[in-house]
């Protein structure tokens, strides 16, 4: 037998772990940028609240939890009624609606408009993801920028919009309708995202549903970006609608 042809098995083996490994390395590179887009919205978001407490409960608890259940498939289990999906989504919610409710001066008065505002600049990132995600066939083409998803307008405004109001171009009036527009862009691509998901309450993408935000890293997107971005914009809009924004604070 030729030489060449005992060596066959080993060259097709080769090949297969040579495939495997670039598709790892093809992971791998976009999982890494996206922890660094969490990591962004973070220290924004801890900038724009000045809350150290509340950051490391977030950061040593909360982000890692979902990490670890993402990883042991617990969100990939749809069947169930509440989804499991809802477990990422639901307490960060609620948490919001008790500060805007019950912690609303606080919030106001200690917040900074400023990186209430810039915090949003994370979500021309989150769509680029977002894209990787859809060329990889975990999401739907609705939920990206080549769909019905134009979120990344309000991450590529928010410094503009920012810049024009420090410079009184706009006034509170403008900067309170760009926040109430953005908030309209979240809700759209949220709706879509749960409503592709394989749930039984799914009612798009049924050739590709909405997988990949059910996996680690990505789960950390309706687990905590997601609702900071809407934190961002409910405090944002409950200091515009109040009058107070010309504290220190809000230009720090």
């Amino acid at each position: 037998m030729p030489f060449g042809k005992n060596l066959r098995p080993a060259i097709d083996l080769l090949r297969v772990e040579i495939k495997s490994t670039a598709m790892d390395t093809n992971h791998l590179l976009p999982s890494a940028l996206f922890v660094a887009i969490v990591t962004a919205t973070l220290i924004l978001l801890y900038k724009a609240i000045n809350a150290a407490k509340f950051m490391w409960i977030l950061a040593l608890i909360w982000l890692p939890a979902q990490i670890l259940l993402s990883i042991n498939g617990f969100y990939l289990d749809t069947t169930s009624i509440p989804p499991h999906l809802a477990w990422a989504i639901g307490p960060p919610m609620i948490f919001i609606a008790y500060l805007a409710i019950f912690q609303r001066r606080m919030l106001t008065e200690t917040s900074s408009l400023k990186y209430l505002t810039l915090l949003h600049t994370t979500r021309i990132a989150v769509e680029l993801a977002l894209f990787y995600l859809f060329q990889m066939g975990e999401i739907p083409t609705l939920m990206t920028f080549e769909g019905s998803n134009p979120d990344i307008l309000s991450g590529i405004t928010a410094p503009l919009v920012w810049l024009a109001y420090r410079k009184g171009i706009i006034s509170s009036k403008g900067l309170l309708m760009w926040n109430i527009v953005c908030l309209a862009l979240l809700f759209n691509i949220v709706v879509h995202a749960i409503l592709s998901a394989p749930t039984p309450f799914q009612q798009f993408a049924f050739d590709q549903p909405n997988v990949g935000l059910l996996k680690a890293p990505y789960v950390l997107l309706p687990a905590f970006i997601v609702p900071a971005v809407f934190f961002s914009h409910v405090v944002a809009i409950l200091k515009l609608t109040g009058g107070n924004v010309a504290s220190l604070p809000d230009f720090r």
